[in-house]
């Protein structure tokens, strides 16, 4: 694989920094990251690569127009990776503004100046460019006990964020279909491991429990979810930008569904082995059963055999393992979460509110 230069949009949230850790470490390509450093972005997590002299970092809004023209101009990537979003549903619960802002106007705005550029390019690379937009299952909806989301599972969005997301889809293949820009669109299950912000459940998990607190599970914990590894998520997004075909959906899921309540279960086992509490009880004795969310999907599944057929990518880290892995990771480092819950979020309920 010929090196890259690599446009990161989001690249200090979770997603995004699994990426440009990837990329820097593990292949040639260089990285230019582009965050708004809202709430959810966390430079440190980028501590590992950002002395690479193949990584810059720029602060900035994706819906600036003139900050996005000027750096694709400076920087001339042959791909850009677009995760810059809000994407937390308790939080689009309660605020959603956000969430049009940056998942549907910044991605627009994103797209345009994409347009200009590419436009512009001599030939080869003109052919070379992709715009690789990354998303999520929850745009498909709810499944029943059965099924799997593909690549053509019609659209069914049920929260502001999904919705948000939704939009910022269909405005990408928009822009494919009436100007022909070169886009690749994936979507994926739920992302776990380490750096993960505390506010998603499995980090929340860990941190509460580390603290005595309570465990809250929405409703009876039956909602199902399909877990993906982010180190796994950032090998195929690379795999797709360096090899996908224009144009083209590719569905990434980790074989990995799980009950909520059993993902918390599994989280208070593990914790029980590696940081038993004083007093000899396990962890799953602080969980609480909590008012479920408004609108809460019952299931989301994904049917990734497209990605596997064309370029033999499978999840590698089994979920029991990237669990365990997980809780390692914040048991060792507490010096990344406890700034943020220091300075940014304290663990309580977002998503209280009701139609």
């Amino acid at each position: 694989m010929i090196p890259m230069r690599v446009l990161v949009t989001g690249g200090a949230g979770f997603i995004g920094s699994a990426l440009v850790r990837h990329l820097i470490g593990q292949t040639g390509h260089e990285v230019l990251n582009l965050d708004k450093l809202t709430y959810a972005g966390v430079l440190t997590s980028l501590e590992p690569v950002e002395k690479d002299p193949r990584y810059r970092f720029v602060q900035g809004d994706i819906a600036d127009a003139n900050l996005v023209g000027r750096l694709l101009a400076e920087f001339q990537p042959d791909v850009i990776a677009h995760l810059a979003a809000e994407s937390h549903v308790d939080r689009s619960i309660d605020g959603p503004d956000m969430f049009i802002h940056t998942n549907i106007v910044g991605t627009f705005t994103l797209l345009q100046q994409a347009l200009d550029y590419w436009s512009a390019l001599p030939g080869e690379r003109k052919a070379r460019f992709r715009f690789h937009h990354i998303s999520t299952d929850e745009v498909y909806g709810s499944l029943g006990h059965e099924g799997y989301f593909t690549e053509t599972t019609p659209y069914d969005p049920r929260s502001p964020y999904s919705s948000s997301k939704a939009a910022s889809d269909h405005l990408v293949r928009a822009w494919h279909h009436t100007y022909g820009l070169p886009v690749l669109v994936t979507n994926c299950s739920n992302n776990y491991g380490p750096y993960h912000f505390p506010e998603k459940l499995i980090p929340l998990i860990i941190i509460r429990a580390l603290a005595g607190e309570a465990l809250p599970v929405y409703g009876n914990g039956s909602n199902v979810r399909d877990w993906l590894f982010v180190e796994d998520h950032a090998r195929a997004l690379t795999t797709v930008f360096e090899s996908g075909r224009s144009g083209e959906t590719y569905n990434i899921g980790g074989n990995s569904e799980r009950r909520n309540i059993d993902v918390v279960q599994t989280i208070c086992a593990t914790l029980d082995t590696l940081r038993p509490r004083a007093d000899g009880a396990s962890y799953a004795t602080q969980i609480e059963f909590v008012p479920d969310r408004p609108g809460h999907d019952q299931r989301y599944a994904i049917d990734a055999s497209k990605i596997r057929a064309e370029f033999g990518w499978e999840p590698a880290v089994r979920f029991e393992d990237g669990i365990h892995q997980t809780v390692r990771w914040y048991l060792d480092r507490k010096d990344w979460w406890q700034p943020i819950l220091d300075r940014k979020y304290d663990t309580a309920r977002l998503g209280r509110k009701a139609g």
